[in-house]
């Protein structure tokens, strides 16, 4: 005997609604705060689906504002087919409430919504015999509509509301025989869940309760499949009936966890003395008589059509203007429409996790943005692999020159910019309008603007131009004919006037001007700026800056640090060379502020945590996650293991490995399953190809 796995539509697909026309199935599912919403997938045997598309694809449909909370938006649809036309009846919670759309084909195009004047959730739609259209709303209601117009031509009136479990919703009514039936769900959406029924001569009533209900709940069982409930009735070409519903499939250690949502399943259904019977659901059934199997999605989308897949999907919205497959063909580019996940109107582009093991991988081109592979359930619940820093050339710093450089510690570069490297026997330069300033055992002389240098050993310094100058060694100081600046070594105090941009390195502390800072000097001593100066300092101790712009640090195993409009320092031990308008260069030791960074950032609730990061190489970089379901839970086990790597020309490196509880429902709450894909929340990112599979092997505790 031919069997089938549950569900049948793995991932989050919550609250099933099914129809057959002739051989062909069709089926929707909600989908909350995301666009598109409501996917609608084809079936030849009501196991093996395939998305067609979405009913709401364009925004004059579905405009969902950033303000729609998590798991807000599009519930509960219901799909019927009436007199050549499909029709598709759900309700946009807080974004304008019951609508109904049709089509003449199921793949669309969908009409512009019919707005319907009834208050609740869940509605579904019935016709009689005359042609009057019924809708049914959470609660429980039946109102008599015009399905064209949208008026409420009857009602709403009450009707029979469950067994008195918590949550009434999902009610579905069918005209079968003689009796009018109406399937309800009951107890909540979580372990209480259940469908229970009723039937009545009229959807006026009065309702009569089936004995036995509920017709089918797993509270309280053992089962690996819980919440079931939220169902839809369907009768096959042959004659049998079936029921397609939602349920969980939680992970690891009491209280377990699910993480991909509410999912849909199938189960058959006999008649017995005119009521529905169904058995528990289970992970493997005998399967209908037709058997129709399709060919599997590839596991790769090489972004090669002129169109996104229909299973990619976007929170709340998707800009034409912060997505692209033809401004580089082969390619998804995305453009950043906000800075941070943590915050609505983020681009995004993601698909459901559909299995418990799989791996995802997505292919990110060489850029200067901030982007990369994120699993999220919320802006409050997400885990990601960030890409972020500058392009692939080492050093940085361009624009008019503004350089400062120092000692043995690490580097940094600036976007008006840095410039510059010196330390060991390297020497430092610094041309064009730079108020610069070097330090170093070799000799230094300025640019046509100015000064811009520190000497050596016994070698004084000198300055040129209109003498904003700097000196630094055992000697004494020279400064220009627009104030002095610099001041020498040993023992001494080196001293700025007028309106000098100085520095000064050496073993004491101290210098200044009356315009600016200027300087601070060696030992343990901290350095210190006042005032608008463009300062720089050299030295054995920390740091010193200006309000207004550059700030440098050096010595030792310092970082050194640029702030305001970002006129950084940079040091190493590696050479340095900058001109006015021209790529500055910094090599050393220590890392480099604006190199490319792979890192591993979490966000659960309150707490956002970077917990890995890596330097990156040139080039292209494959970001993976590896989802391993939890096999052997014990006390403290989550549902699932998330491993994050990146693969580079260099190889391989594993960064992170972190436990997938906090991105479950019983942690993050809510309605929705996990998606997994790829964003951009600085600059523009392309994307190569993006990855999705089931795991071959996978192995956790």
């Amino acid at each position: 005997m031919r069997t089938y796995d549950n569900p049948v539509l793995p991932g989050f697909h919550p609250d099933p609604s099914v129809c057959r026309v002739g051989d062909d199935y069709y089926l929707v599912c909600s989908s909350f705060e995301y666009f598109p919403g409501v996917p609608v997938f084809h079936s030849r045997d009501l196991v093996h689906w395939r998305q067609l598309g979405n009913v709401l694809d364009r925004p004059g449909q579905l405009a969902l504002p950033d303000d729609t909370p998590a798991s807000g938006g599009v519930y509960a649809p219901t799909i019927r087919y009436h007199d050549g036309l499909f029709h598709v009846i759900t309700t946009s919670v807080g974004a304008g409430g019951t609508f109904l759309v049709t089509a003449e084909r199921p793949e669309g195009p969908w009409s512009d919504p019919v707005w319907i004047d009834l208050p609740g959730i869940d509605p579904d739609l019935a016709w009689d015999e005359d042609g009057s259209c019924w809708c049914a709303m959470a609660g429980v209601t039946v109102a008599r509509i015009d399905p064209r117009t949208g008026e409420v031509l009857e009602g709403p009136l009450p009707t029979w509301s469950g067994t008195g479990l918590r949550d009434p919703e999902a009610p579905h009514l069918y005209r079968i025989g003689e009796w009018w039936y109406l399937l309800l769900a009951e107890g909540g959406t979580a372990l209480g869940h259940g469908v229970s029924a009723a039937r009545a001569r009229s959807p006026r009533g009065p309702w009569e309760p089936a004995p036995g209900n509920p017709l089918l709940s797993h509270r309280g069982s053992s089962s690996p499949i819980q919440c079931t409930g939220h169902a839809d009735l369907v009768q096959a070409a042959d004659g049998t009936w079936w029921m397609v519903l939602l349920g969980t499939r939680p992970r690891g250690y009491f209280p377990e966890f699910h993480v991909l949502g509410r999912e849909t399943f199938l189960v058959p259904v006999e008649w017995a003395d005119g009521w529905p019977r169904v058995g528990p659901v289970r992970e493997r059934h005998p399967a209908l008589a037709a058997w129709s199997p399709i060919e599997p999605p590839p596991v790769r989308d090489d972004f090669t059509s002129p169109v996104l897949a229909p299973y990619w999907i976007s929170p709340r919205r998707r800009p034409e203007g912060c997505w692209s497959l033809t401004e580089r063909p082969g390619r998804l580019t995305l453009t950043a429409t906000g800075d941070s996940l943590d915050r609505p109107g983020h681009t995004f582009v993601g698909r459901r996790q559909q299995h418990l093991d799989c791996r995802a991988a997505a292919r990110l081109e060489s850029g200067t943005g901030r982007a990369g592979l994120s699993v999220r359930l919320d802006e409050e619940h997400h885990y990601d692999l960030e890409v972020a820093g500058g392009a692939d050339t080492p050093g940085a710093g361009t624009g008019t020159g503004r350089a400062a450089v120092a000692g043995n510690g690490s580097g940094a570069g600036g976007d008006d910019g840095l410039e510059g490297a010196g330390g060991g026997d390297a020497v430092g330069a610094g041309t064009g309008n730079g108020w610069a300033a070097v330090a170093g055992n070799s000799p230094r002389a300025g640019g046509d603007d100015g000064l811009i240098g520190a000497g050596g050993g016994d070698t004084s310094g000198a300055g040129t131009g209109t003498g904003r100058a700097a000196v630094a060694g055992n000697g004494s100081g020279a400064g220009g004919d627009d104030g002095l600046e610099g001041a020498g070594g040993g023992d001494a105090v080196g001293a700025g006037t007028g309106n000098g941009w100085a520095a000064v390195a050496g073993n004491s502390p101290r210098a200044g001007g009356d315009d600016g800072l200027i300087g601070a000097g060696g030992g343990d001593t901290s350095g210190a700026g006042t005032g608008t100066g463009r300062a720089a300092v050299a030295g054995n101790g920390s740091r010193a800056g200006g309000g207004d712009g550059m700030e440098a640090a050096s010595g030792g195993g310092a970082v050194g640090v640029g702030a305001a409009n970002g006129w950084a320092p940079v040091a190493g031990n590696g050479p340095r060379a900058g001109a006015d308008g021209e790529l500055g260069v910094a090599e050393g030791d220590g890392p480099r502020a604006g190199a490319r960074t792979a890192a591993v950032v979490v966000r659960i609730g309150p707490v956002r945590q970077r917990v890995a990061e890596l330097p990156l190489p040139a080039g292209p970089v494959t970001l993976a996650v590896d989802i391993c379901a939890t096999r052997n839970p014990g006390p403290g086990s989550g549902p699932d293991t998330l491993v994050f790597s990146v693969e580079t020309a260099e190889g391989a490196v594993q960064l992170a490995e972190l436990d997938g509880r906090y991105l479950s429902t019983q942690v993050a709450t809510g309605f929705t399953g996990r998606v997994i894909g790829m964003y951009v929340t600085e600059g523009r990112a392309a994307f190569d190809w993006f990855d999705y599979a089931p795991a071959i092997s996978c192995t956790t505790p």
